[in-house]
């Protein structure tokens, strides 16, 4: 069990689809998507900054101290944080206009895993794709909401989900960090109310996912046994991180979209930006070769 503390807002500003949340190792600064919004967000000198952009965007990856790998609609993107300066690192699905980006993170090979999904939620509409040394290879298809991407501390095993499934998935990756094989089960929480949306892996190997609908973020060991859950106040929590100096607190992003205004108003915490301290130790998000 880790020791935690209370849940802190990071950020009040509400997000309707708060996503892909990435502590940055460089400048030490936490960023995270509004994917309805079209907008990355960060605070700097204290206050709230955005980066909007003209469709979907919603997970990141870190290329240098000033520039992020962006995955949005039709091309993931590199973007100076500084500057504001766009470029196009490769397309991705630009002839699906009906797609967008999901979920993302960077591999221990300096590769990049990245998802998309239907913006209707078409069953089986998305896939997963890895982007390495300019080539975008899908891995895949067929996928309808795909999720929990993030890797064990050795670099030996990827984990992914197709959230509707409700089962995370483990994959074998090769030396240069391709899968090899056939995908296994790890994790099936059939069964249950549990929706496994983002994930990571800390340094001990411990899974922390994000519950879709359930207000939670779990903690699985590397045997995938439940180990405890962080209660949030966002019902829809979606992707977790954990930075900070140490990398021992815990960034939770949050969803409002699709929930009442009475739901809202009686329940603040939809949509906000959450920090929880804890006695766990993260990965450093590995480095985009981009």
């Amino acid at each position: 069990m880790f020791k935690t503390e209370e849940p802190q807002v990071h950020e009040n500003t509400r997000c309707l689809l708060g996503e892909g949340g990435l502590w940055h190792p460089e400048r030490q600064q936490f960023f995270w998507c509004d994917i309805l919004s079209k907008r990355v967000l960060s605070h700097v000198d204290g206050r709230l900054r955005a980066w909007e952009f003209s469709g979907h965007v919603s997970t990141l990856g870190w290329i240098d101290r000033d520039h992020l790998l962006v995955a949005g609609a039709g091309a993931l993107v590199k973007l100076n944080v500084e500057t504001n300066a766009r470029e196009t690192i490769t397309p991705l699905e630009d002839d699906k206009p009906g797609n967008r980006p999901n979920d993302g993170r960077a591999d221990p090979e300096g590769g990049f895993w990245v998802s998309t999904m239907s913006l209707r939620k078409e069953t089986g509409a998305g896939a997963l794709y890895r982007y390495h040394r300019g080539e975008v290879r899908q891995l895949k298809a067929g996928m309808s909401i795909p999720n929990t991407i993030c890797f064990t501390p050795d670099g030996s095993h990827a984990f992914f989900t197709d959230t509707p499934t409700r089962m995370i998935m483990q994959w074998k990756l090769g030396p240069d960090g391709w899968p090899e094989g056939k995908p296994e089960t790890w994790l099936n929480l059939r069964g249950t109310d549990y929706f496994p949306d983002g994930a990571i892996c800390d340094s001990a190997g411990n899974l922390w996912s994000a519950q879709w609908g359930a207000g939670r973020v779990a903690c699985y060991s590397p045997q995938a046994e439940f180990l405890q859950e962080i209660a949030l106040p966002g019902k829809l929590t979606t992707c977790p991180a954990l930075g900070g100096p140490d990398l021992d607190t815990l960034h939770v992003t949050t969803a409002a979209v699709g929930l009442d205004e009475p739901t809202i108003a009686t329940e603040d915490g939809h949509g906000r930006t959450f920090t929880v301290a804890t006695d766990a130790k993260g990965q450093a998000e590995h480095r985009v070769n981009a």
